[in-house]
C-alpha cells in the first residue's frame, strides 16, 4: 500500500482529522466532494437567519399585517393536525415568557407531525398577521436552536442564536451523523479558527484595489459568520469574484491558446451538393437559419479551425443547418462526424440525414455499439477509406480503432450532455489530414438556449449563433397540468384526438440510479394503458433497452400511423419527429428537469394540428392548478417542493426557450446548467451568470487584460496567481479547448 503524499499545508490535511467530525463523518463529507479542511472552509451557507434583532413575541403585535419579515424565538408548547382535506393543516404553538404565537402550515404535513417535540426551541421568521386576537405566521422559516438534551449545549448560545446565522445544505445521510445545519455550524467554527489563518491570497494587490475587493481570509469568515450585512455583502462580492475571474482566466488562457494552434482547413464554400439539398427541401428555409448558414459558412473558409455553438429552440431547424455545413466539408473531399448523446438519438439523426439526402448522393454510416462484427467492419473500413461522407454516432466515434481518413468537420448535438473530454477526443481524431497536423472545424448545437450576450460571455472565444425564429406552421403547444387523480379525464382526451386521427406519446421518467425500477413503471403503465383504458386503440412500448433494431420496428410502425399511442421512456425526449403526433402526456412530471420538460414537449407541435402538452403530477401539487402564491421556505424538503412548482410553473406560463433555460438555471445552479463541473471551467458557488453579470464583466475583463499583458504569468506580481492556477485550475485548459 502506497503511503499518502504529504499534504504541502495543514489547511490540505484531511478532514478526518478535523476536530468534531472523524471517519464516519469524513466518508460522508467525502461523497460531497469535502475531502480536506480547505474543502470545508469553501462548503459555503445556502441562507442565513438573521438574528441579529430578535423580538419578543408579545412586541409581535406591531408587525401585524405590516408585510415584514420578523424574528422571533420560543419554545415549542404543542402541535396537533387539525381539519380535514383539502384544508388540514398542522398547527404549532410556541412561546417565550411574554406570550404564544401560531405557526400554520399547509404542505408537508406528514413531515411536520414527526419534525417537533415539546420543548424544544425554535427560531422563526416570517410576516405576523393576526387570528381571533392571537398572533399566527403561515409557513414561517423555521431553525433549530437547542433541545434540552443536546450533547454539545455549550455551542448553543455563541453559533445558533446570536447575529446572522448561517444554514448548510444537508440531506437525509449527512443528518444521520449529525451534520445538521447546526452541525455544520460547529465543524466550520473549529475550521475557521484553526486554519483560516493558512488561507493564501492568490489575487494581484493591483486586482484587489482597483476592484476595491477585502482580503481572502476575511471574506471566507465573514460568509460563515458575518457580524453584519454589510460584512456579509463584502465577502460574497469578494467570493463571487474570485468564481468569476477563475471562470474567465480560463476563457482567456484559451483563447491566448487558440492564437497559437496549428492551422485549420479554409473550405470553399460553393457547395453544390449544399445547393442541391437546400432545393430538394419540402420547406423553405427560415430567414434566422440562412443568417446562421452564413455566419458557418465564413468561419469555414478561414484557415482558423470554426469552434461556433449553433443553438435555438426546440424545433427550430438547427439539423438542417448542420447539414449544410456538413456537405461543404463533403464537397471540398472531407468527412463529417455527428455525435449525439444517445443510441437512439444518433439513430433517429442517421434516419433523418439519410431522409433529407434522398436526392443528394452522399454515403452516411451509422456508428453505434452493439453493431453485429461484419457490419461494424464494414462501417471502420469506410470511415478509414474516406468513402463515409457523413459518420453518424455516440461516443463510439472516439474508441480506439475508429480513425478517419479526411475528418474535416464536427458536429455535437445536445453539446451539454458530453463531458468536454469527449469533445476533445473526436477533435484529435482529426488530427492527421492530408499528412498534416491540422484541427477540424466544431460545431456544437444545443436546443438549450440562452441569451447571446451571456452565451458571449461564457463560452469566451466560441463564437454563437442562434436560430432565434421557429418555422411558421408551428402552432404553440398548449400546456396542462392534471392531478393523478385527474387521470380519468387525460385519458378520456386521449381516445378523443386518436378518434380525430392523431396520435399520443405517453413518457414515462427514467432515472439513471433506478433504471430498472422506472422501466418497470413504464412497462406496467403500457399493459394497465392497453388492457384496461385503451383495449380497442393500437399501443405501442420503446424505451433504451430495446435493440436498436426493435426501436426502429417500433418508431417506423408509429410514422406510419399504425401504432396510436406511443408509450415511452425519456428516449423520445429529443430528435424524435412525427408531424401527426399532437399530444404529450408526461406521467410524474415533478421528476423531470424543466430542460427535460421543454424538450419532451418539443416533440408535438410539428404539424398543422393545435397539439397538447400534459404534465401529470401528485395531487400535493393542487395549489398550482388554483394558481395559489407560494409560500416561503420554511426547509430543505419544502424548498425542493417549491423547485418542483417552480419548474412546472414554468413550463404552463411560457414556451420560450430562452425563459424556460433562464429559470431552469436559476433553479439548478450555473454548475449543473452548464456542465462547469465536467467542462473544465471552475465551478461556481455564489456567482450567478443570471444576476451578478456587472461582476462577471469586470472579472472578465481582467482576467483578459491580464493575460494579453503577462500571458504565462510570469511577472513578480502574478506568481501567487500562477501557483494558484497550477495548484487548483491545471489540466483545465486542455479541456476547455474543446470548447
Amino acid at each position: 500500500m502506497q503511503s499518502e503524499a504529504k499534504p504541502s499545508c495543514e489547511i490540505d490535511s484531511p478532514v478526518q482529522y478535523l476536530k468534531g467530525i472523524g471517519p464516519k463523518r469524513s466518508a460522508v463529507l467525502g461523497r460531497l466532494g469535502i475531502q480536506t479542511a480547505r474543502d470545508l472552509l469553501y462548503y459555503f451557507p445556502r441562507d442565513y437567519l438573521d438574528l441579529s434583532r430578535v423580538e419578543k413575541i408579545e412586541d409581535l403585535r406591531r408587525f401585524v399585517n405590516s408585510g415584514q419579515y420578523v424574528t422571533a424565538i420560543g419554545t415549542v408548547r404543542r402541535f396537533d393536525t387539525i381539519g380535514r382535506p383539502p384544508r388540514q393543516r398542522f398547527v404549532l404553538v410556541i412561546g417565550d415568557e411574554t406570550a404564544t404565537i401560531t405557526l400554520i402550515f399547509f404542505q408537508s404535513l406528514r413531515y411536520y407531525q414527526k419534525a417537533f417535540t415539546v420543548g424544544e426551541t425554535l427560531a422563526v421568521s416570517g410576516k405576523v398577521t393576526d387570528f381571533r386576537n392571537r398572533l399566527q405566521m403561515v409557513h414561517p422559516s423555521i431553525d433549530r436552536l437547542a433541545a434540552g438534551d443536546d450533547e454539545e449545549a455549550d455551542f448553543e448560545g455563541f453559533l445558533h442564536t446570536k447575529g446572522i446565522v448561517p444554514k448548510y445544505s444537508t440531506s437525509e445521510e449527512l443528518r444521520a451523523v449529525k451534520l445538521d445545519t447546526k452541525g455544520f455550524r460547529r465543524v466550520i467554527k473549529a475550521a475557521l479558527d484553526r486554519y483560516v489563518g493558512q488561507v493564501e491570497e492568490w489575487l494581484p494587490s493591483s486586482i484587489l484595489q482597483k476592484d476595491e475587493l477585502i482580503p481572502l481570509r476575511n471574506a471566507i469568515r465573514s460568509i460563515h459568520f458575518p457580524e453584519s450585512e454589510k460584512a456579509l455583502e463584502c465577502s460574497r462580492r469578494r467570493l463571487k469574484y474570485d468564481e468569476l475571474f477563475s471562470m474567465q482566466l480560463m476563457l482567456a488562457l484559451r483563447r491566448q491558446s487558440v492564437k497559437a494552434e496549428l492551422p485549420g482547413i479554409s473550405f470553399g464554400v460553393e457547395s453544390k451538393l449544399a445547393r442541391r439539398l437546400v432545393d430538394s427541401l419540402p420547406f423553405k428555409l427560415t430567414k434566422a437559419q440562412v443568417n446562421v448558414t452564413k455566419e458557418i459558412a465564413n468561419d469555414m473558409m478561414s484557415l482558423r479551425p470554426m469552434n461556433r455553438l449553433l443553438q435555438g429552440d426546440v424545433g427550430s431547424g438547427k439539423t438542417v443547418v448542420a447539414l449544410i455545413a456538413m456537405l461543404i466539408a463533403i464537397d471540398d473531399g472531407y468527412q463529417a462526424a455527428f455525435m449525439a448523446p444517445t443510441e437512439i438519438l444518433a439513430e433517429q439523426h442517421y434516419h433523418t440525414l439519410a431522409n433529407f439526402l434522398s436526392n443528394v448522393s452522399v454515403n452516411v454510416r451509422l456508428l453505434v455499439s452493439g453493431q453485429q462484427k461484419k457490419l461494424r467492419e464494414d462501417i471502420l473500413q469506410d470511415i478509414r477509406g474516406g468513402t463515409a461522407g457523413i459518420v453518424v454516432g455516440t461516443h463510439a466515434l472516439i474508441q480506439e480503432g475508429v480513425e478517419f481518413a479526411k475528418l474535416g468537420l464536427v458536429v455535437i448535438d445536445e453539446q451539454h450532455r458530453f463531458g468536454v473530454a469527449q469533445r476533445l477526443m473526436l477533435k484529435e481524431k482529426g488530427n492527421a489530414v492530408r499528412g498534416s497536423i491540422v484541427y477540424p472545424d466544431m460545431l456544437v448545437m444545443t436546443a438549450t438556449p440562452i441569451p447571446r450576450t451571456l452565451a458571449l460571455t461564457l463560452y469566451g472565444d466560441l463564437d454563437v449563433s442562434t436560430i432565434t425564429e421557429l418555422p411558421a406552421k408551428r402552432r404553440t403547444i398548449k400546456t396542462i397540468l392534471k392531478l393523478e387523480s385527474q387521470h380519468a379525464s387525460v385519458y378520456r382526451f386521449i381516445r378523443e384526438v386518436v378518434n380525430e386521427g392523431r396520435q399520443a406519446y405517453v413518457v414515462y421518467p427514467l432515472v439513471e440510479e433506478s433504471e430498472k425500477l422506472d422501466l418497470k413503471a413504464a412497462t406496467e403503465g403500457y399493459t394497465f394503458l392497453k388492457e384496461q383504458v385503451f383495449p380497442d386503440l393500437r399501443l405501442g412500448l420503446i424505451h433504451g433497452r430495446l435493440r436498436p433494431e426493435e426501436k426502429d420496428s417500433i418508431m417506423d410502425k408509429y410514422k406510419r400511423r399504425e401504432i396510436d399511442i406511443l408509450v415511452a421512456t425519456t428516449v423520445v425526449e429529443v430528435g424524435i419527429d412525427i408531424p401527426n403526433a399532437s399530444v404529450m402526456v408526461v406521467e410524474h412530471a415533478e421528476r423531470f428537469g424543466l430542460s427535460q420538460l421543454h424538450q419532451l414537449r418539443g416533440r408535438v407541435g410539428r404539424g398543422a394540428d393545435q397539439s397538447y402538452c400534459i404534465l401529470i403530477a401528485p395531487d400535493w401539487m393542487r395549489r398550482l392548478q388554483r394558481k395559489d402564491v407560494l409560500p416561503a421556505s420554511v426547509d430543505d424538503e419544502v424548498d425542493e417542493r417549491k423547485k418542483t412548482e417552480r419548474r412546472l410553473q414554468a413550463m404552463i406560463d411560457t414556451t420560450d426557450g430562452f425563459k424556460i433555460a433562464e429559470i431552469d438555471m436559476e433553479l439548478r445552479g450555473p454548475g449543473d446548467f452548464f456542465g462547469t463541473r465536467q467542462s473544465g471551467l471552475p465551478e461556481l458557488q455564489v456567482a450567478n451568470l443570471l444576476t451578478d453579470q456587472d461582476l462577471l464583466q469586470l472579472a472578465r475583463r481582467d482576467a483578459f487584460d491580464l493575460i494579453e499583458r503577462d500571458p504565462h504569468l510570469r511577472l513578480p506580481e502574478h506568481l501567487s496567481l500562477r501557483k494558484h492556477f497550477h495548484e487548483r485550475l491545471h489540466g483545465a485548459l486542455r479541456l476547455i479547448q474543446a470548447g
